[in-house]
């Protein structure tokens, strides 16, 4: 696929079957039925759903997060890689338990679509500071075995560059000041981001 059909935007409309079909997903997962507004099957024979993106979904209860999982690399097609994601940030987030029936008509869903990432070229850890775009770039952390992610939608929380960073070392295992170092693999990307009106 073309660089510029895979950040193609999707419309709102695309947007809330692909969300749709996440809360399907669990739904069946945890056994429960739920008929969604709008016939999925045949919804989804856009071929725009054909296309490969990396994508993550994300739970929330009360604003809180209660899972989040995907892939940032375009490898599976839209449709099942949201799907996989949906059924993994519901049930195999580690930092979380399964999630349980009485929590499916709490959750808040939202579904991101990813550009693929690409390499961020900086000298050290002042450059890098500079070269960051808050609120607009997702950023990958790279060094020998760790590696993290924050989708752009971590800054409404993080909306400090330091504290970004020092969080993002954290959670990939690393000293937090790591990334002052000028030896980590910095990765950036961008997303479009659906999510539930609830």
């Amino acid at each position: 696929m073309t660089e510029e059909n895979q950040s193609r935007p999707f419309d709102e409309k695309k947007g809330e079957i692909l969300l749709e079909i996440a809360r399907k997903t669990i739904a069946e997962h945890l056994g429960l039925s739920y008929k969604p507004s709008t016939d999925l099957d045949a919804a989804s024979r856009d071929t725009a759903f054909e296309s490969r993106r990396g994508t993550f979904v994300t739970l929330k209860i009360n604003d809180q997060l209660r899972g989040c999982i995907g892939n940032l690399l375009p490898d599976k097609p839209l449709i099942h890689s949201v799907r996989e994601n949906a059924i993994n940030a519901a049930f195999q987030d580690p930092r979380f338990a399964p999630l349980l029936k009485q929590e499916f008509k709490k959750i808040q869903i939202e579904v991101s679509l990813l550009t693929e990432p690409k390499p961020l070229d900086y000298k050290d850890g002042w450059d890098l500071l500079d070269k960051l775009r808050p609120h607009v770039d997702g950023v990958i952390l790279r060094k020998g075995p760790y590696s993290s992610t924050f989708l752009p939608q971590v800054w409404q929380q993080l909306p400090d560059k330091r504290a970004f960073l020092e969080q993002l070392c954290m959670k990939a295992g690393l000293p937090a000041d790591a990334w002052q170092k000028g030896d980590i693999e910095v990765l950036t990307y961008q997303v479009q981001y659906f999510e539930e009106s609830r």
